[in-house]
């Protein structure tokens, strides 16, 4: 068994389901030390975040990623325990495997070997490492960011382990991801008698139309790296129970995927636009989850597509598909960013796996693109 799936299964082992890290950082962090990184813990809260740097010089290179995992739901529907990191016929099974415990033992392990080849690297390697990412996502990533913005302290290209292939190891690579804009719409009637309509307010009539004209609008084209702003609505609630009430209020909740097209403040701006249109009588608040970021053709693109090429022989398709990742955080500092990691086909499922030689592949990967950037 390699070093990779060893690492691997002694993270899974540790149920650090979110935000418990459960020893994981302590691991990779011993490791890492041997090998001359510099180790910040930082806890904020209830989330252990760690910072660890190789070398105090450009560029600056970091590998960022998450120790948390999500709940493993009906533990008796597990083909094999969720915490017990089985190897069967070359799958490693456990929660985590995919997201992103196998990703967190490549990185590891390619730097290992990286520094062993190259003790006097140019340069600085980093590790962002978080046990707040499947959760709140408040006290992890974004917290490490801004306390190195404050010292001033810059990555340059980042990568981050999520689980971006689809059907082979490298296929896809995501090289950007759309921003999440959530509204929460409140809109004000008055409550009555069904059988009396003319003493009341619907609330859900008098909204439909805007909805309906939300649901049907176009807010960009997108562009040749993201597809069309999207807007759906995800959550509707009105009425007291009642089939003879009338409601006196109507709750919605929705959400934008946007691209680098559109801001925040545009999309606001025309959904504001149609409520008024209406003459509703509403609340409206905004949560902004993250912003777009895309990272173009470059030297850390370049190399990360030369690197799958020449140890799978397959030509990675940069994408900027899915939700949203602690990429955001990394992509506002300036820094650019990709995410790179085995087949996502069972995250957040029960069984979840990843093939062992995926990992061995995926460190070799890493350790190219190491190579590549600084030797």
């Amino acid at each position: 068994m390699s070093d990779v799936v060893k690492l691997a299964q002694a993270l899974i082992q540790r149920a650090s389901v979110t935000p418990d890290d459960a020893g994981c950082q302590q691991l990779m962090n011993t490791r890492l030390a041997k090998i001359g990184f510099n180790i910040e813990e930082h806890f904020f809260v209830d989330t252990l975040n760690t910072w660890a740097r190789r070398g105090d010089s450009g560029p600056h290179f970091c590998f960022a990623g998450h120790t948390d995992v999500v709940p493993v739901g009906e533990e008796s529907a597990w083909q094999y325990p969720p915490f017990s990191a089985e190897v069967v016929d070359g799958v490693l099974h456990g929660r985590g495997a995919a997201d992103m415990k196998g990703s967190l033992a490549a990185m590891v392990v390619a730097t290992e070997r990286f520094v062993a080849k190259n003790p006097n690297h140019p340069g600085s390697i980093s590790f962002l490492i978080t046990s707040d990412e499947e959760g709140p996502f408040v006290n992890g990533t974004t917290r490490v960011v801004d306390l190195l913005e404050a010292r001033n302290e810059k990555i340059d290209m980042c990568l981050v382990g999520e689980p971006s292939s689809r059907h082979k190891l490298g296929d896809v690579v995501k090289n950007g991801r759309r921003g999440s804009l959530t509204g929460h719409l409140k809109v004000k009637g008055k409550q009555g008698h069904v059988a009396y309509p003319h003493l009341a307010q619907n609330p859900i009539h008098l909204a439909a139309p805007a909805l309906a004209e939300l649901s049907q609008a176009t807010w960009d084209q997108g562009n040749a790296f993201f597809p069309a702003t999207s807007f759906q609505i995800s959550n509707i609630n009105g009425g007291t129970g009642a089939g003879n009430v009338i409601p006196g209020e109507l709750s919605v909740q929705f959400n934008f995927r946007f691209s680098t097209e559109v801001t925040v403040e545009e999309l606001q701006h025309h959904v504001i636009a149609i409520l008024d249109k209406y003459n509703l009588d509403y609340q409206l608040n905004w949560i902004v989850n993250g912003l777009p970021f895309l990272t173009e053709p470059g030297p850390l693109l370049d190399v990360t597509l030369e690197a799958i090429k020449e140890v799978t022989g397959i030509d990675s398709n940069p994408e900027t598909t899915g939700g949203t990742s602690d990429g955001r955080f990394i992509a506002q500092t300036g820094c650019k960013v990709i995410e790179l990691g085995p087949i996502n086909a069972t995250i957040h499922q029960v069984n979840e796996c990843v093939s062992c030689d995926d990992l061995d592949q995926l460190a070799l990967i890493y350790e190219k693109i190491l190579e590549k950037l600084f030797v």
